[in-house]
Parts: C-alpha cells; sequence; structure tokens
C-alpha cells in the first residue's frame, strides 16, 4: 500500500512536472511568434515590383516599377488611417524601376533607376497639394540603379547602387533651398546595389545588400547631426543570426528599425527587428503571404505596411500592416 502511495506521488510530481515544461514552451513559442500581420486593402494598380516610395505624414506613395512586361511610370497613394488607394498624377520622367524615393518637408522625391536600357540620374520632386511634379538637379555623379536614398533634417542623402559596370559605395547630399548636390564622404562600407535603410530619430541605419556576388554582413549608422558613418555590429554577429540579404525593405516603428523580406538564394518572408539601445536583432513573425524581394514599405513611425513585390515570374499586388508587439494570429 506504502508503494502504492509513493508510486501515485511520482505520477503526480511528473505530470505537473510535464504541465510546467509545457507551459515554459508554449511561453518560448509565444515568444518566437511575437508579431502579427494584418491583410489591408490589396493594391487598385497592376502588380508591380521594384517601385520608389516614400511617406508624407500618414499618406504613403509609390511610384514606378515593373510589372513583367512593362516599365511603369504611374503614381499612387494609400491612406493609413482610411485604408484605401488613389491613384495620383503619372511620373513625368522616363518609366522605369529600381529607382530610389525620399521625402523632405513634405516634398517627395523620386529619381534614378532603370529603364531597361540605361541606367538614370534624373530626379523629379512632387507637390501632394497640388498633385504635381518638378525636374530638379540632376544627380552629378555616374547615373545608377538599385540606390538608397533617405531624407533627414531637411536634406536628402543618396548613395551606393549600380552603375552598369561597378557597384558604388559614395553618398551625396541634395539641399532642396539650392536645388543642389554636394559629395559627402567619410562612409567606410562596403560598395553595394539593392541595399536597405530605416530611420530612428535623427540616425539612419544601413545594411544588407549584394556586391561581387556576395550578400554583405556590415551595418552602419548615419548621425545627421554630424553628417558622419559609424559601423555597427556585423549583421551575422550572432550564429543565430540570418539577416544577411539584397532587396529587402527597411522601415521603423516606435524605436525600433525592421528588415523585411528580401532575396538570399531565393525570396524571403523573414523579418528582423532591431534595437539599437543593445545593437542586436531578434527574429520577428514572418511577413504573412508569399515570400517577395522588391518590395515596398511605408511607415510613420508608429505603422508600418508591406507589400507588393515579387516571387520568381509572379508579380504581387497584396497589403499588410505589421503589429510587431502583438501575438501571431493566423486569422488576421
Amino acid at each position: 500500500m506504502e508503494k502504492s502511495r509513493q508510486s501515485l506521488k511520482i505520477v503526480s510530481l511528473l505530470s505537473l512536472s510535464f504541465i510546467f515544461l509545457t507551459g515554459c514552451s508554449n511561453d518560448d513559442d509565444d515568444d518566437d511568434d511575437l508579431g502579427n500581420w494584418t491583410n489591408r486593402s490589396v493594391f487598385d494598380g497592376s502588380p508591380r515590383s521594384s517601385s520608389a516610395s516614400f511617406t508624407i505624414d500618414n499618406i504613403g506613395y509609390i511610384a514606378v516599377g515593373y510589372d513583367g512586361d512593362d516599365y511603369l511610370n504611374s503614381v499612387w497613394s494609400y491612406d493609413m488611417d482610411g485604408d484605401f488607394w488613389s491613384q495620383k498624377a503619372d511620373f513625368p520622367g522616363v518609366a522605369r524601376n529600381a529607382a530610389v524615393g525620399f521625402e523632405i518637408n513634405g516634398t517627395g522625391y523620386v529619381g534614378s533607376g532603370y529603364d531597361g536600357l540605361d541606367e538614370l540620374g534624373d530626379f523629379y520632386s512632387y507637390n501632394p497639394g497640388s498633385n504635381t511634379w518638378t525636374e530638379i538637379a540632376a544627380l552629378p555623379s555616374t547615373t545608377r540603379r538599385s540606390a538608397v536614398a533617405f531624407g533627414i533634417n531637411g536634406y536628402g542623402y543618396f548613395g551606393t547602387g549600380y552603375d552598369g559596370e561597378n557597384d558604388r559605395k559614395d553618398f551625396w547630399k541634395y539641399d532642396p533651398a539650392t536645388d543642389t548636390w554636394s559629395e559627402l564622404v567619410g562612409f567606410g562600407g562596403n560598395k553595394r546595389r539593392a541595399a536597405t535603410t530605416f530611420r530612428i530619430g535623427d540616425l539612419v541605419y544601413l545594411g544588407t545588400g549584394v556586391s561581387n556576388g556576395s550578400y554583405l554582413e556590415d551595418f552602419w549608422v548615419f548621425d545627421a547631426a554630424t553628417e558622419s558613418w559609424t559601423k555597427k555590429l556585423d549583421l551575422d554577429e550572432e550564429d543565430d543570426y540570418s539577416i544577411t540579404r539584397s532587396n529587402a525593405v527597411g522601415f521603423a516603428i516606435n524605436g525600433y528599425g525592421y528588415i523585411a523580406c528580401g532575396e538570399s538564394s531565393g525570396t524571403l518572408s523573414s523579418v528582423w527587428e532591431y534595437d539599437p539601445s543593445t545593437d542586436t536583432w531578434e527574429n520577428k513573425t514572418n511577413f504573412e503571404g508569399t515570400t517577395r524581394q522588391d518590395p515596398v514599405a511605408f511607415s510613420n513611425s508608429s505603422m508600418a505596411f508591406v507589400g507588393l513585390g515579387r516571387t520568381g515570374s509572379l508579380y504581387l499586388d497584396d497589403f499588410d500592416e505589421f503589429f510587431p508587439f502583438e501575438e501571431y494570429d493566423e486569422d488576421d
């Protein structure tokens, strides 16, 4: 009888241990699944990839791109609050893809890219109030595609990319007050094309991309106050990091940076979150939808949306909003 009681106690303890361990495992799974994607209004235009994008307040804009048959010059806006699309005045330059977009003080800018024959260096500004485009000073350097650009503190910055023969690492500053470009020095990173940036406060982070057939691991931050670059920990610093890629998108939400989708020996859906206070990365819930490269992202620092792009020869028009601190819900 006593042995039976002892056996019952052991079974009970083992059952409690199993429940406890299972509970811990479920908590770990919840951590792994942190981040939720919610379907938003499908893009009204034709599916496309390699579009330029910029955000003004709560409106995201996409311009140009490629749909698998044609280079495009159409422009669309997305209302983050109303969840709807509107077509805008066409981009006035030659139709293209692999261009850049950025915003300065409520004005959008689009330029550079590829028209199927040549790399380009012309630029245009967009006034959302009048829905008009104006040609501005062309890039005084080598024409190129698959560069990066960002606006911060009243200026635009443009650099890296591919000029048809060589990957680039130079950077240029655009002053809208004088409509002039000037070259910046001090970027010590690798040459690259198809890299990614995101902005947190007065700092812009740059990483990923490809050059000489290799996906790049170096990661940099640009301080707009001093116009200087500082190297951060490499993107492969930890064994479990798998951040390196090209043709991805970057965005920021509430002080954290994100890199999503892209290409690395195949299209990706993975999403990584960057904590600038610790210079570390954490894997988040994958983008919910087809794996893709060359998508677009809109962010106003508190909301972020990702969509379009392509996987192989399939061009996409779906669009999702990302909630990085919500648990994954497969029904959204």
